[in-house]
């Protein structure tokens, strides 16, 4: 049985590790344990998890996220 604030928590396992729905800055922030800014900062430089834009708001797939966890992953085991 899970609580409130773990449903709540946008790191809650739904598929694949990831929540089961686009997936906010913040969101991104928590699961990374990094700053909003730093987010934000990827985005800019191209360099983090790719978004995408629903009018003024960017969200972030969950498939996508875990592509780019798996490839950060690949890329620091090979050293490339």
């Amino acid at each position: 049985m899970s609580t409130a604030r773990e449903q709540a928590d946008p790191r809650a396992t739904l598929r694949a590790g990831l929540p089961d729905r686009y997936l906010t800055p913040e969101d991104i922030a928590v699961i990374f344990k990094v700053p909003k800014e730093t987010v934000y900062q990827w985005r800019k430089k191209r360099t983090g998890p790719p978004g995408f834009r629903i009018g003024k708001y960017v969200r972030y797939d969950p498939a996508d996220v875990r592509a780019y966890i798996t490839q950060r992953k690949t890329h620091d085991r090979t050293g490339a």
